[in-house]
């Protein structure tokens, strides 16, 4: 059994092979304590969706759990890396109690309806999208308090696109819409095929900008600050182009079932 000291010297891909090799729950432990971060940053990202910092904490009581499970569960055989791994459960994991526990403060929700409704009457009256400084004068708030709001109703509004998909039956977390295709049912598959074909179009309507901010954001596992750095723009413009990508496709989902029915 290795000492502490000697742990401390292994890389995380070492003492995953290690932990595999050996099942030492020290190891595991060692494992856990490096990875816990993730769960951290992840949190944060996502505040929006929470009350206070309580749930925060919560959270990541939650996702030290979720740790253990996934180094488990982990195969250190596929061509992936942990963190890209840990870092799509702990979403998973935030938005399945966000929906559970229903924490989405009613001021988000209230904003999130009103920024829409908004966009919409102004895009029918234009007949084009709206500027930022549009939509802020239409609502009769400065463009600062918009575009705050506007970047906090982003994590909303995604919470929002998955509630929507997971009540069509259609699970899009860790590993893709197609995801255990060989446990449906014929007419199941194929519904999950053509939602998978259609929020793929979805994201093909979307502008460059804000493919690529969901595409750096969701598949890279870069933050905001990261994003912004990349394509040289501010990162409350990133915000604002997150936002706007997410509603966009949400409202494209909605039309997409509605049409079904």
């Amino acid at each position: 059994m290795l000492s502490q000291k000697e742990l401390d010297t292994k890389t995380n891909e070492e003492l995953l092979i290690l932990y595999k090799q050996t099942n030492d729950q020290k190891i595991k432990q060692t494992l856990v304590l490096r990875y816990v971060y993730i769960v951290k940053n992840i949190a944060m990202q996502m505040r929006g969706i929470y009350l206070g910092f309580s749930q925060i904490d919560d959270i990541i009581n939650e996702g030290v759990l979720a740790i253990m499970t996934a180094i488990d569960k982990f195969d250190i055989n596929k061509h992936v890396k942990f963190e890209t791994y840990i870092s799509k459960r702990i979403r998973g994991m935030i938005i399945d109690i966000a929906r559970k526990q229903d924490w989405v403060p009613r001021s988000i929700r209230k904003s999130a309806k009103e920024i829409e409704e908004a966009q919409n009457i102004l895009s029918h009256q234009l007949g084009r999208t709206p500027t930022d400084e549009e939509v802020a004068n239409h609502l009769q708030i400065s463009i600062k308090k918009y575009k705050e709001d506007l970047g906090k109703t982003g994590t909303f509004n995604l919470l929002s696109l998955d509630m929507l998909m997971e009540e069509e039956g259609v699970g899009q977390k860790s590993g893709g819409i197609l995801k255990n295709t060989n446990e449906l049912l014929p007419e199941q598959y194929l519904q999950k095929k053509e939602t998978a074909a259609a929020l793929k179009e979805g994201l093909a309507s979307l502008r460059e900008k804000e493919q690529m901010v969901l595409s750096l954001y969701y598949i890279n596992e870069l933050n905001m600050k990261e994003i912004s750095v990349v394509m040289q723009v501010s990162e409350p413009r990133i915000s604002q182009i997150h936002a706007n990508a997410i509603r966009k496709l949400r409202n494209y989902m909605q039309r997409f079932f509605d049409e079904k029915e």
